[in-house]
């Protein structure tokens, strides 16, 4: 999963102590998990969620997910399953969702990373979009 520009220089400011510009991320940032039916952008543009229907983000916390491996690359995982609002009606006009998204807020805010759903899919009025603990994996490194 691609981590995106916002996410990189403040990553690189805590690595070298300038917290002058870490947002969201100075402290232990609450996670909100949601999917987009469009390839986002690594300046975090081009982000298409489903509008109403019970759609919104998930949000997850520190304990949510595995701490990182000493590895090349380092890996985290999702620790516990994250289930979405079953659909009230189909989400996005029934098209398929083809990547998850990580932000900082429950609306708006800042993308933190993405990546390409293994299977694209629509979510449907009464689907309840899931996914298991350990199917989300964001890593850095080679």
């Amino acid at each position: 999963m691609p981590l995106s520009n916002y996410t990189h220089a403040a990553l690189l400011d805590a690595l070298f102590g300038n917290t002058s510009d870490l947002g969201a991320l100075a402290s232990e940032p609450t996670i909100y998990v949601g999917l987009s039916s469009t390839t986002p952008a690594q300046d975090g543009s081009s982000v298409t969620e489903p509008s109403g229907a019970a759609y919104a983000r998930v949000s997850t916390a520190s304990s949510d997910w595995t701490a990182a491996t000493a590895a090349d690359p380092s890996v985290v995982t999702n620790a516990n399953p994250i289930d979405f609002a079953t659909a009230t009606a189909d989400w996005a006009s029934g098209s398929d969702l083809t990547h998850l998204v990580l932000f900082d807020a429950a609306t708006s805010g800042n993308l933190l990373g993405f990546g390409a759903l293994t299977t694209a899919k629509p979510v449907l009025d009464g689907d309840t979009a899931s996914f298991a603990a350990g199917d989300l994996q964001v890593d850095i490194g080679s």
